[in-house]
């Protein structure tokens, strides 16, 4: 464990930086070696457990996903200041600007793919935000990597299409309007805008921040409202006036979601210098997912729940998934590392038991993603249409540097 009788074992700590040190390495290296495309630029992302492409679909979101991660690394961690990762991050960026923007005809208007084939020819589109959200974010990282301004300025164009759509006009997502369908809030939405007004505005100007603080603000009140239940329970989807949906969409518990929620507000309250904001970040969106998120039987969490107990309804609800494991990571050491909290420091300790034997692939590097609800591998492929250079890397690359602040400053 890492806390010993009540008191931090530095010793451990140490030891559990080195490990992730070591992961974040052998990650890097994996996808470096394997997911580059360099008949076509971008990335592929079916990756089987030997290395191999299954699937030479590429995924919009996970084309931004390693663009932004390899620019992120590549700017603040220097053994990643490495000329392949630049060059790597350079091609995934061209990529993306010449083929994941598709017009929708004569409203003027762009829509980011969802998938494309090898050579860049779109293949889905959906009618959500979520391509476009990741797209922002590759082209804001690296134009902070090659001081690109006309790719920032495109960055922040098209955050304001996607404020429109989110605020003011939907129609543009192109998702009709039906009679029975019911406006919802679901978190993923105004987390994702967080997520982005933080990177948008990152070691930028007063003038920058004050241009998004009315939207921070809105994002942050739009996920509180997802507190329910009298406060004992974070709920996916919420009605747009934050009041309790009727059905299994109302009912719907994803822990993962809410600790990554927790730890985007967490971050937001120490920017804000907000204290109740913190306090509830941790107690409402860490601890409360954690109690009802994690499987007492066989150990990690759920990936999804239904609030009164019904069975959910998705089919792989009892899963473990590498990414709620990675967000519970990141969170509980964040949360520890301002509070000092000894109970975040065992919440963290107790998933990265788990986490670290029962993700990795110590044989052939990366990590598994999709385990059974005992923790035996299900899917033994390394990246798919969903899991790419992402949560992985993204949560070894942040607990190593809370662990290397909270070393710095042990005494």
């Amino acid at each position: 464990m890492l806390f010993l009788k009540g008191t931090m074992s530095v010793l451990k700590l140490e030891e559990c930086r080195e490990r992730i040190r070591k992961e974040l390495d052998n990650t890097v290296d994996f996808w470096l070696k394997y997911s580059h495309d360099p008949l076509h630029g971008g990335f592929f992302t079916c990756i089987g457990r030997d290395g191999k492409v299954y699937d030479e679909l590429k995924y919009v979101w996970l084309q931004g996903r390693q663009v932004w991660m390899y620019c992120r690394l590549y700017r603040t961690v220097d053994r990643f200041r490495k000329p392949e990762i630049l060059e790597a991050a350079k091609a995934g960026g061209a990529f993306l600007r010449k083929f994941a923007r598709v017009s929708c005809g004569s409203s003027g208007q762009w829509k980011c793919a969802f998938c494309l084939t090898r050579d860049g020819k779109a293949v889905k589109i959906q009618r959500t935000i979520f391509s476009e959200c990741f797209y922002i974010m590759a082209m804001d990282e690296l134009s902070r990597v090659i001081g690109d301004e006309d790719m920032q300025l495109e960055a922040e164009q098209m955050m304001e299409q996607l404020i429109c759509w989110v605020r003011v006009d939907s129609s543009g997502l192109g998702r009709p309007q039906l009679p029975g369908d019911v406006p919802a809030n679901s978190m993923a939405v105004p987390m994702m805008l967080l997520c982005l007004v933080q990177q948008l505005t990152e070691g930028r100007g007063p003038e920058v921040i004050q241009k998004y603080r009315e939207l921070a603000s809105w994002c942050v009140q739009k996920i509180l409202q997802h507190i329910q239940r009298e406060g004992t329970a974070i709920l996916e989807n919420v009605s747009v006036e934050g009041a309790e949906l009727p059905g299994c969409q109302g009912r719907l518990l994803n822990p993962g979601h809410a600790l990554e929620a927790g730890w985007f507000l967490l971050q937001f309250s120490v920017e804000q210098k907000d204290e109740e904001l913190q306090r509830t970040a941790i107690n409402k969106f860490m601890e409360l997912p954690y109690q009802y998120g994690w499987d007492k039987e066989h150990g990690g969490l759920f990936y999804f729940l239904d609030v009164d107990g019904h069975c959910p309804t998705q089919l792989e609800w009892s899963m473990k998934l590498w990414w709620p494991h990675c967000e519970a990571l990141i969170a509980f050491l964040m949360a520890y590392s301002q509070t000092k909290k000894p109970e975040l420091l065992e919440r963290f300790s107790k998933v990265y038991e788990y986490t670290f034997s029962h993700f990795p692939d110590v044989q052939r590097g990366e990590w598994f993603g999709y385990l059974t609800q005992g923790g035996k591998v299900a899917l033994d492929f390394k990246g798919g249409p969903f899991k790419g250079f992402f949560h992985v890397p993204r949560c070894l690359y942040m607990c190593e540097r809370i662990l290397d602040d909270m070393l710095a400053n042990k005494d």
